[in-house]
């Protein structure tokens, strides 16, 4: 049989298993599916290098699904293949054409849409929420470079999804960091969910795009074998370390093969009854046009990959936050007793990165604003800092696919540009990815900038991941607000030792040192700051400070206060609530972002215990404005020193002092 028969018969096969997939499931997309039949066949069962025994082997060529609707195509292709699956690394088996049809069943790891967390190992990310599969594609050959790896990574985009921005920015990023190795392949059939797509997406209108932006274009039609082969022969002829990459525009038929199933329509809607028999009986025609006899999977070699190059990721102790002052020449600020949180961030990750070889730097066009330059600037550290320029959604699904190669990135940027990325860093999270994410210049303390730049509601946002537990059985996400320098520093030493994500908001001013080297910080925990009897106040970040001058108003006023420094959510809550105990139920939390943060945490935590507390929440209530100094905002806001002292009082049922 010619390699041509051989992809029509294996692909229709392919389409027809779809099609029963999603009928079985009662949901799903075939129409899509049996546009990348071909596409799928060719990269499958000829053009990748991989083994179905070890779809995740470090050496082995990549698929990126970003269109992850689309999925069963590739399920019927692993069905068929025979790929290991199973969430145990050391019990899996193969799939099966039974496994296939267990589709988006509860108890099945034929998740709805890719999904590795779930026990498809083939997959390196969670994708279908549309956009992000070419960033992750992105971060994939990233970690193959570091580690010098020459492997491929394919990426299918649907045409309607490159319309969404993340797709253009990553385009960008590829040309910028000379990504030869990452092929995105369009699939243009014409439709989105509702109607055709724009003309904006029309295959020769992208093939134009992507001409413009510096890419070696190939447009191909999507079902013929040898023009397929073409062109991904040519992506794997092209030599590493290239100035332009190159992309693949297919032209795909959405439902081929079926007349039942083309035009608008057939989104997201599986064939049922007749008009599944018709269109199965529609492609056994097809394959009668186009193939002599049935093939096998025999049929086709499929090329093993390179041996894995031994890696010595073995990590040595990370210095003191005094020892890394003093080597950095920055002693003189550790004389002074202040020191930005920011800074103290970026002095962590250049010390964790000298003795943590998989600790990987990312930041979007302000690394020296988030002291991130720290790694940037460290000639012994070169390749190990990936500038994304002003892409935050991007970079978060780069981190994501290094984070699949085994990298631990940390990512970071303005704390009010991380709210941009909030899809692409629950995607990450969906994907087990280990995200480090830091947010510089948070709060109301911006001051000067005003509300345009401060980062105001992603205590709530990212509070709520750490109300859920990930993959691994930890918070989806811990988030963590150091008060000085010395807790900054020890926490971005835990963030890279916790398999997990974490999220860590660093101030624009300096504050005063209020730890030594002998506190120790741990992911879930607090510190007391002063104990006493009558009220309890928590507070985080920059706050924490304030908190600490009104222990003074209200030592004046009688009244004696217990202070909590949160700065982990989730925190002990048996501890805390033992302390709330201890000052007659009597709490007072105190941040400077919006409501339903470091609060409401709280609230849960006494609530849940069933006993009885009376608490206040101080926490921004109104939308800010720009103001000359933190001073100045936090009294337009009413969150001060005096402000806690009155509201404490208030809640004692003390007059003022």
């Amino acid at each position: 049989m010619s390699f041509e028969a051989a992809v029509h018969a294996q692909a229709i096969e392919l389409d027809q298993i779809s099609l029963d997939m999603t009928a079985a499931a009662g949901s799903g997309h075939p129409s899509t599916c049996m546009s990348l039949g071909h596409l799928i066949t060719v990269l499958m069962f000829h053009t990748m290098r991989w083994s179905p025994d070890e779809p995740d082997y470090p050496t082995s060529d990549r698929l990126v699904l970003s269109e992850g609707h689309a999925v069963p195509i590739v399920y019927a292709a692993c069905a068929k293949l025979g790929v290991k699956i199973g969430k145990d690394p050391d019990n899996r088996r193969p799939m099966t054409i039974e496994d296939a049809m267990s589709l988006r069943a509860a108890d099945s790891v034929i998740d709805g849409h890719p999904n590795p967390m779930e026990g498809f190992p083939f997959f390196d990310a969670a994708t279908g929420s549309l956009g992000q599969g070419l960033s992750v594609a992105g971060g994939l050959a990233e970690a193959a470079r570091l580690d010098g790896i020459d492997k491929h990574i394919y990426c299918i985009i649907g045409d309607g999804e490159s319309r969404e921005g993340q797709i253009s920015e990553a385009l960008d990023f590829i040309v910028d960091r000379r990504l030869t190795r990452v092929l995105p392949i369009f699939n243009c059939n014409g439709y989105g969910q509702t109607d055709k797509v724009s003309h904006q997406q029309a295959a020769e209108r992208t093939a134009a795009k992507l001409e413009a932006a510096g890419y070696t274009v190939r447009i191909i039609n999507g079902h013929e074998p040898e023009q397929i082969k073409a062109a991904f022969d040519a992506f794997v002829e092209m030599p590493p370390g290239g100035d332009k990459p190159m992309a693949v525009v297919a032209k795909t038929v959405k439902g081929w093969g079926s007349s039942l199933m083309q035009g608008s329509g057939w989104h997201g809607k599986p064939a049922t009854g007749d008009v599944l028999v018709k269109a199965k009986q529609e492609l056994d025609q097809r394959r009668a046009e186009l193939a002599s006899s049935l093939v096998t999977t025999d049929s086709f070699t499929i090329e093993p990959p390179a041996e894995a190059p031994q890696q010595d990721w073995s990590t040595g102790d990370m210095p003191t936050f005094s020892e890394t002052m003093k080597k950095y020449d920055m002693e003189s600020k550790l004389q002074a007793g202040r020191l930005a949180t920011r800074q103290a961030y970026g002095l962590a990750l250049r010390a964790l990165s000298h003795v943590n070889p998989r600790v990987v730097t990312l930041d979007c066009d302000v690394s020296n604003s988030t002291f991130a330059d720290m790694v940037r600037k460290d000639t012994a550290l070169a390749g190990r800092f990936v500038e994304c320029k002003i892409a935050e959604q991007n970079m978060f699904s780069v981190a994501a696919g290094l984070s699949a190669a085994g990298k631990i990135p940390f990512c970071s940027t303005f704390s009010k540009f991380v709210t941009r990325g909030y899809d692409q860093i629950e995607m990450a999270m969906n994907s087990g990815a280990n995200l480090k994410i830091v947010g510089s210049h948070s709060g109301v303390s911006l001051a000067a900038d005003g509300p345009s730049q401060m980062s105001l509601p992603d205590v709530a946002w990212f509070r709520a991941l750490s109300t859920i537990r990930d993959h691994k059985g930890g918070p989806g996400c811990y988030v963590l607000q150091p008060s000085d320098a010395f807790a900054a520093y020890a926490l971005t030493a835990a963030m890279a030792e916790h398999d997990g994500m974490c999220y860590m908001r660093t101030l624009r001013p300096e504050t005063e040192f209020l730890y030594s080297e002998d506190t120790v910080f741990n992911l879930g925990g607090f510190e007391v700051l002063n104990e006493g009897r009558d009220v309890l106040l928590v507070a985080s970040g920059y706050m924490v400070h304030e908190c600490n001058k009104a222990l003074n108003l209200l030592d004046r006023a009688g009244v004696s206060a217990t202070l909590v420094d949160a700065y982990s959510l989730p925190f002990d809550t048996d501890a805390l609530l033992d302390l709330a105990n201890k000052c007659n139920g009597y709490v007072l939390t105190v941040e400077d972002n919006y409501g339903a943060s470091l609060g409401s945490a709280v609230a849960d935590a006494l609530a849940e215990s069933g006993d009885a507390f009376t608490l206040r929440q101080m926490y921004v209530r109104q939308i800010p404005k720009s103001a000359r100094e933190p001073e100045e905002i936090l009294q337009m806001l009413g969150l001060t020193a005096k402000h806690i002292t009155e509201n404490a009082l208030s809640l004692l049922g003390v007059g003022a002092a």
